[in-house]
């Protein structure tokens, strides 16, 4: 009886091991919803306010750029400083249609968060987003963007809808950046060293998510 209690606790512990290493190597985190793979050719849209802009570094750091150098696949910037996501619901279709991408970045509503807009609002608006683009076979990423303070951390709204919607998400990444003076431009946009950062972390996710 004792070799046999032994035998199933060795193979209990066997399988918490591999279940560990499966989320220790890269793309095999659990959660992390699968998006189609990008081909050498694709077109990424990067697509928000001023974060996506770029607002305080040249265009050629800002997020958008630093990710399409590190995925080697053309990420058009899509970004309009001041922009709420009411304006930026009635935008997309438009630009969706113009650029005909493969994979959109959606990075959008810090505007409605600095202007105390109703969170309600701006969840339905970026669920809508989702569906426009997803309308267009264009699957979504998600970025959230952080509660505005004197300690940002991402705002629920974002981590809510990438559960209920099944998006891959970058939660973390801003409100780290942005509670890092070395990374920032002002209290509300990176410098070019906090996009190379966020550039990173979206990589990160497209390669745990399987896009490249």
């Amino acid at each position: 009886m004792r070799s046999v209690v032994l035998l199933q606790f060795a193979r209990a512990m066997a399988s918490l091991a591999l279940f560990a290493l499966a989320i220790a190597l890269p793309g095999c985190g659990p959660g992390v919803p699968r998006i189609p793979p990008l081909g050498n050719d694709a077109v990424v849209l990067a697509f928000g306010d001023s974060l996506t802009y770029g607002t305080g570094a040249s265009a050629s750091s800002s997020y958008p750029a630093a990710l399409e150098r590190l995925i080697g696949r053309k990420v058009m910037s899509a970004g309009v400083p001041g922009e709420v996501s009411a304006q930026g619901l009635a935008r997309l279709p438009v630009v969706l249609d113009q650029v005909r991408p493969q994979l959109l970045i959606l990075c959008h509503g810090g505007n409605d968060l600095l202007r105390s807009l109703d969170t309600g609002a701006l969840a339905g608006n970026l669920r809508a987003m989702v569906r426009v683009a997803r309308d267009r076979g264009v699957p979504v990423v998600l970025v959230a963007v952080p509660k505005p303070g004197l300690f940002p951390s991402a705002h629920p709204v974002y981590t809510e809808l990438a559960d209920e919607l099944d998006l891959p998400i970058e939660r973390d990444a801003l409100a780290e950046i942005l509670t890092d003076n070395e990374l920032k431009s002002d209290p509300i946009h990176p410098n070019a060293r906090g996009y190379a950062r966020l550039a990173e972390r979206v990589a990160e996710l497209l390669k745990k998510a399987q896009a490249y």
